[in-house]
């Protein structure tokens, strides 16, 4: 399986939250504490929307393990975003290349994913033919991840991206009954749009890889007003990660089962149900 984060709020260098934390992403790379395999060397990358441009956001991906790569390194100093993914992956079979590095991007969308289409290659030919014929060209890579991502577009992600999600889970689950697979969808799943993050954990048995969302920034000021980098951030920022990044108290809640979390959230509640359409 994989560890990913999305951040969303002040504008931030990458490597505030990829590289300084105790236990950051990079870290985690190796030294998993949470994943089905400690180690998630398969490949890695990065998303960030810039303040200027039309929205798309730029992508850096590569096929090597994150922990040793001086060129994310490098970048990851120098950019600065207000909306970033990154993403260290563990294959689940698919081919350690670029093209199945996460997090997938489409026009103005990013998309990562941790978890897996149980038995893929019985369903890979029925799913893919659900794609929108328009869309098919632009899929590079051999993951189900990537077949997610464009189903979910197909079902009208630029409209409503719960819904979207939704009916993507929905048909990989009725896909799984024709074909005799029993509870074949574990996800944990981010969307962006360069404007919100969408954050959905769920699976078909209940059992769903770990998914963590941060504390609203002003709770988190209160509880360590030790941390000055802190007093920067706005009341809108949040992380959400596959496993928490340190240890401090107060600051990381775990999503529950089948829900989904909206950043920035324009209602009190942290998340919401979620379940296949």
């Amino acid at each position: 399986m994989c560890r990913w984060l999305a951040y969303s709020g002040s504008p931030l260098l990458l490597d505030t939250v990829l590289y300084r934390p105790e236990h950051s992403l990079i870290n985690q790379s190796l030294h998993a504490r949470m994943g089905v395999e400690s180690t998630n060397g398969d490949g890695f990358g990065v998303g960030w929307y810039g303040s200027d441009g039309d929205g798309t956001p730029a992508v850096f991906r590569d096929v090597g393990p994150a922990w040793n790569n001086r060129n994310l390194q490098e970048l990851a100093s120098h950019v600065r975003s207000s909306l970033f993914f990154a993403h260290v992956r563990a294959s689940t079979g698919s081919a350690v290349q670029q093209t199945n590095c996460h997090p997938f991007r489409h026009g103005r969308w990013l998309w990562m994913h941790n978890g897996a289409i149980a038995d893929f290659p019985r369903l890979q030919r029925d799913l893919c033919m659900a794609v929108d014929p328009v869309l098919f060209p632009f899929m590079e890579g051999s993951t189900d991840s990537e077949v997610m991502f464009y189903l979910a577009v197909t079902f009208g992600l630029d409209q409503d991206v719960p819904g979207a999600v939704a009916r993507m889970a929905g048909l990989v689950e009725s896909l799984g009954a024709r074909h005799g697979v029993p509870e074949p969808l574990q996800m944990t799943v981010a969307v962006s749009d360069g404007e919100r993050v969408w954050a959905f954990r769920y699976s078909s048995q209940g059992k769903s890889r770990s998914l963590f969302y941060s504390s609203r920034a002003e709770t988190v000021r209160r509880l360590h007003p030790e941390l000055e980098y802190l007093r920067e951030l706005s009341d809108r920022t949040r992380l959400v990660v596959s496993e928490p990044l340190g240890d401090l108290p107060g600051v990381w809640n775990e999503l529950p089962e089948s829900s989904y979390a909206v950043i920035p959230s324009s209602s009190a509640a942290d998340y919401v149900p979620f379940s296949p359409g």
